[in-house]
C-alpha cells in the first residue's frame, strides 16, 4: 500500500496537484495553499461553460490562479499574464483544452474538456417545413405537420414559450413526439408566427418561425344589445341633429389634438396578434371556475372554454382581455363576458377583473362606479372594429360592409369623470360647478348641465364624430377597408374607452385585415373630430336605450 501511495503521489505532482475530471471542471484542491517563494504557481479552478455545445457554438474557458508569470491554453496560441480571465473557443468536435501556469520555478497544469455533439452522416439537423395552412375561428383546423432531416432521429418537437414569441394560435395542439398539428376548434384569431424547435437524440436542436394566418368569426358582434342601444345609433349632424358638446368636458385636449388616428388591430405587433380577440360560445357551453385576484368581479363562474383567445396571447404581458359572447337558446339568455389579464390554469381561468351582461338583448348597463374590464366601464366587444363588418357580403380587396357603432378609441389619460353611456373612469384633472364648488371626482357628469370649468378635458364615454367639413383622405380612394371605417367614424364615431395611446383606434386580430389599406386611417388625426352632445337621447344614466 506504501508503494502505491508513493506512485499516486508522483502522479499528482505531475499534474501540478490539478483534477482532470470533466465532471469536476477541473477544479483542483481548494483548501491547496498559495504557492510559496520559489515555487511553481497554483490553479484554483479551470472550467468550461458550458462544458456540452452544438457544433458551431462557442462555450467559455475561464481560470483563477496565483503566482505565474504566463498562462497559455493548449490547443491554441492563447497566452495571458492575468491571474484569472476567460476566453471563448469554438471547437468543432469534443477537445480537451490545458491550462499552463508557468514562473521560473517551474509550470503547473490544468484540464477540462468540452463536449461537442456529434452530427449524423445525414447532415446537420434542418427544419424543413416552411408554411402551414390558415384557418378559421370556430371551426376545426386542416393540419400541418412540423417536419425535419438530419441530425439523429427520433426527433422531439416543441415551441419557444418565451415571452418573446407567441404560442400556436389558441385551440391548436402540437404532439411532441410527430410534429403534427390539429384542432377541432380553432378559437385564436389574427396572424401567430411561433417559433418552432426540433430536438434529435443528442439533444441538438434546429428552429424555425412558421406562421399561421387565422380569419375572425365576429358577425355576431353585430347582434349585441338592441338596435335601440346607445351603441348602434347613428351620431352624425346631417341625419341626426345631434349637436356639438360644448361642455368645457367635452373638447379634445390640446395635447391630444395632433394624435393620428393609430389602427390597433391588423398585423401591427409582427410574430403577435395585434388587437383584442373575441369568440362566441353555444349556450350550452359548460361553466368553469374563474378567480378574480386584483379588481371588481361580476362572476366567479363563466362559460369561458380552455382555448378563448387572450389579448396579446398567454404569452403577453400586458391588458390580456379575454372575451366571450355566450349565444342564447331557450332559457338561456345571449350575455357577454369580459375578463381583464385572463389567465388559463388548465381548467379554471383567473383574471384581475372581469364583468358581465347577463342579458344583452336588454339595454342594462353596470352599476354607476363599478367598472368593468376597462377604465370607461363600456362593454369591449360590441365597440371592437372588426374585419367581419367591414368585408361584409365582399371580400378583403374588395369589401362591401359597414360598421354601425362607435369605435372604441384611447387618449393618454382621460379626465376622471364619465359621461353617458360610460359608468366609470380612471383619469386625472377636476370640473366645478355653476356654484364653484368642485364636482367630486370619478362620478358622472351631465351634457345637459355641463361643468362650469374643467382643469382638463375627454371624459370616459364621450363620443366624437368625424366632422363633416373633414373630406376623406385621398388614399380612401385606393385604401377599401379604411374607407369604410371612415364612413363609420362619420356616421357612429369614436367612444373613448380606456387610457392608451392617443388616438389609438381599438379592433380585434383578423387575418384579413391589410395593413398597407388600414394604414390610411393614419391621414386623420383627433383634430378631424368633434364631441357630440348625446343627452337628447338618455332615457336613464342605468341603460343605454335611446329615446328617438
Amino acid at each position: 500500500m506504501l508503494v502505491l501511495s508513493l506512485m499516486m503521489f508522483a502522479f499528482l505532482a505531475s499534474c501540478g496537484g490539478s483534477s482532470n475530471d470533466p465532471a469536476t471542471g477541473g477544479i483542483p484542491n481548494p483548501t491547496s495553499p498559495p504557492p510559496a517563494a520559489g515555487s511553481a504557481p497554483t490553479i484554483t479552478s479551470f472550467r468550461a461553460m458550458p462544458a456540452s455545445i452544438n457544433p458551431g457554438s462557442s462555450t467559455t474557458l475561464s481560470w483563477v490562479s496565483s503566482g505565474a508569470t504566463t498562462l497559455s491554453i493548449n490547443p491554441g496560441t492563447f497566452t495571458s499574464t492575468d491571474a484569472s480571465g476567460s476566453v471563448s473557443v469554438s471547437p468543432v468536435s469534443t477537445t480537451t483544452y490545458t491550462l499552463s501556469a508557468t514562473n521560473s520555478s517551474g509550470s503547473t497544469t490544468s484540464s477540462t474538456t468540452v463536449s461537442v455533439a456529434t452530427v449524423s452522416a445525414g447532415g446537420p439537423l434542418t427544419v424543413t417545413t416552411t408554411s402551414c395552412p390558415g384557418g378559421t375561428q370556430g371551426a376545426a383546423y386542416a393540419g400541418c405537420t412540423i417536419s425535419a432531416t438530419g441530425g439523429t432521429p427520433p426527433y422531439t418537437f416543441s415551441f419557444n414559450t418565451t415571452t418573446s414569441y407567441p404560442p400556436l394560435p389558441e385551440g391548436l395542439s402540437l404532439n411532441a413526439a410527430t410534429g403534427q398539428i390539429a384542432s377541432s376548434w380553432i378559437g385564436g384569431e389574427g396572424v401567430y408566427a411561433p417559433l418552432f424547435i426540433v430536438t434529435d437524440a443528442n439533444k441538438t436542436q434546429a428552429t424555425k418561425q412558421i406562421s399561421f394566418s387565422i380569419n375572425g368569426s365576429n358577425a355576431f358582434l353585430a347582434d349585441i344589445f338592441p338596435s335601440n342601444s346607445i351603441f348602434h345609433h347613428r351620431v352624425d349632424a346631417a341625419t341626426t341633429g345631434l349637436p356639438v358638446d360644448t361642455s368645457p368636458a367635452a373638447a379634445i385636449g390640446s395635447s391630444d389634438v395632433s394624435s393620428v388616428i393609430a389602427p390597433y388591430f391588423g398585423h401591427a405587433y409582427g410574430a403577435f396578434p395585434s388587437g383584442i380577440p373575441v369568440i362566441q360560445v353555444p349556450s350550452t357551453q359548460p361553466d368553469v371556475s374563474v378567480t378574480t385576484t386584483e379588481y371588481q368581479r361580476y362572476f366567479t363562474s363563466a362559460p369561458i372554454p380552455p382555448n378563448a383567445p387572450v389579448e396579446g396571447t398567454s404569452q403577453s404581458t400586458g391588458d390580456r382581455h379575454v372575451l366571450v359572447y355566450r349565444a342564447g337558446a331557450g332559457a338561456t339568455t345571449p350575455a357577454l363576458y369580459e375578463m381583464w389579464q385572463g389567465i388559463y390554469e388548465g381548467g379554471p381561468w383567473s383574471d384581475s377583473s372581469n364583468a358581465l351582461w347577463s342579458d344583452v338583448s336588454t339595454n342594462d348597463l353596470t352599476p354607476q362606479g363599478m367598472g368593468t374590464s376597462d377604465a370607461a366601464g363600456l362593454p369591449v366587444a360590441p365597440l371592437l372594429a372588426n374585419a367581419d363588418e367591414v368585408i361584409g357580403n365582399g371580400t378583403p380587396t374588395s369589401p362591401s360592409g359597414t360598421v354601425t357603432h362607435p369605435i372604441r378609441f384611447t387618449v393618454n389619460r382621460m379626465l376622471n369623470y364619465w359621461v353617458w353611456p360610460a359608468t366609470s373612469t380612471a383619469g386625472s384633472g377636476t370640473c366645478t360647478a355653476s356654484g364653484g364648488s368642485m364636482i367630486p371626482t370619478r362620478t358622472l357628469i351631465s351634457q345637459s348641465s355641463p361643468p362650469a370649468t374643467c382643469t382638463q378635458t375627454e371624459p370616459a364615454g364621450e363620443i366624437y364624430r368625424l366632422k363633416a367639413s373633414v373630406a376623406d383622405p385621398s388614399c380612401a380612394s385606393t385604401s377599401p377597408q379604411a374607407a369604410i371605417i371612415i364612413a363609420g367614424l362619420r356616421n357612429y364615431g369614436i367612444i373613448l374607452a380606456d387610457n392608451g395611446g392617443s388616438g389609438g383606434l381599438i379592433g380585434t386580430p383578423d387575418a384579413r385585415w391589410n395593413d398597407d389599406d388600414l394604414r390610411c386611417l393614419r391621414s386623420l388625426t383627433l383634430a378631424d373630430f368633434e364631441p357630440v352632445n348625446v343627452s337628447s337621447l338618455m332615457v336613464s344614466t342605468d341603460s343605454g336605450a335611446t329615446s328617438h
